[in-house]
């Protein structure tokens, strides 16, 4: 099969350029807390940051959040998009769950992410409409994962597997506690990614290099087609330089990584994926502890149809005829790209990294 017949297919989801909105923090239209979070002395801290906003937070009758439901579940997802719930994380989210090949455990400050990334990976993971709930118990959280801590070794702990903490920061200021509480740790190591560039903030924070700053990008089409409410690919690139740059500099000294996700073989793939190299090229331009990780495109039926409801006018591809199946131990199907793309598509980026970036690690490729 050759090259052109393998994309063929894809060609034809993508769609015209068009114009796109400068990413602003976001602000929701309706905030709430419950009254057990309130009790957190950090739910009463984000309560008056988020009043200090000029929001108003409206304080629920009991610890269920309600009003989320609209008579469609395109409606529902808009009001839940607009929602901030502040809530104290359940007893089953200090149980923690490994998280191979990202890290060791994962844990949560938050669920839910203000973006439209019209693949996300939530779509089909979280239970309800996809309001973006902060957990105002943070204290108790970060102080329970010493039990999970392996004796005289290092241990990763993923914070960005249901949300991009950073797209909240201005509001919650929980990655800056997390960050300084890993900093003062001897052998466990913070790992988050984000598609935003609000890091101002969090650059003269004593971390430690305990905390692995990881910024998501791709190519310039796949960003403007499908990553809405997020900062532009030239802001994350920016971003990520000053995290990486060393103090003197007024950068943040942080160790960072770079995910590539989703991967996807649109239209001149190698053209647009060779551009967002050489922009990485000219902003590290130094010496910095850099990571890839590598993640092509893949969705479940139960994540299409979800996708589908959320964005019916969608322009990504998930046709099943074109793609390979995977299967969990648990019996579920997952949709990847065929042996032949994923050969060309892994050669691709490997080659690129170990010519721009010989010193940078690749961590995995899925």
């Amino acid at each position: 099969m050759q090259t052109t017949d393998i994309f063929d297919g894809i060609k034809e989801a993508f769609l015209p350029e068009s114009d796109y909105k400068p990413y602003k923090l976001w602000m929701p239209k309706r905030v709430v807390i419950t009254p057990d979070a309130l009790k957190e002395s950090y739910g009463q801290e984000l309560y008056e940051r988020i009043t200090g906003h000029g929001l108003h937070v409206e304080i629920m009758k009991n610890n269920r959040i309600t009003g989320l439901r609209g008579a469609t579940e395109r409606e529902t997802y808009k009001i839940a998009k607009n929602t901030l719930a502040i809530v104290n994380a359940p007893p089953s989210t200090f149980n923690l769950r490994p998280i191979p090949p990202s890290a060791d455990w994962q844990f949560h400050l938050a669920e839910g992410c203000p973006a439209h990334c019209q693949y996300c990976y939530l779509a089909g993971s979280l239970s309800g409409p996809p309001a973006i709930r902060v957990f105002a118990n943070l204290p108790s959280i970060l102080n329970n994962l010493h039990r999970f801590e392996r004796l005289n070794q290092h241990t990763t702990f993923e914070a960005s597997c249901y949300t991009d903490p950073l797209s909240l920061e201005h509001l919650t200021g929980g990655l800056e506690k997390t960050i300084k509480f890993f900093g003062e740790k001897e052998n466990s190591y913070l790992r988050f990614v984000t598609k935003f560039d609000a890091i101002q903030p969090l650059l003269n924070i004593p971390h430690n290099g305990h905390t692995r700053f990881r910024i998501s990008l791709n190519a310039e089409p796949v960003a403007k087609r499908l990553e809405g409410g997020t900062a532009s690919v030239p802001a994350r690139i920016k971003a990520l330089r000053k995290l990486a740059q060393p103090k003197e500099a007024g950068g943040g000294n942080y160790p960072i990584g770079i995910v590539l996700a989703p991967i996807m073989p649109i239209p001149d793939w190698k053209e647009h994926y060779t551009s967002l190299f050489d922009q990485l090229s000219a902003n590290l331009d130094f010496n910095c502890d850099l990571t890839f990780e590598l993640i092509s495109h893949r969705f479940t039926p139960g994540s299409k149809d979800v996708l589908m409801e959320w964005y019916p006018n969608t322009s990504l591809e998930m046709d099943e005829a074109s793609r390979a199946t995977k299967t969990n131990k648990f019996g579920g199907t997952k949709y990847v790209y065929t042996k032949e793309v994923m050969k060309e598509l892994k050669t691709f980026f490997e080659q690129q990294i170990a010519m721009r970036f010989p010193q940078a690690s690749i961590l995995y490729w899925t």
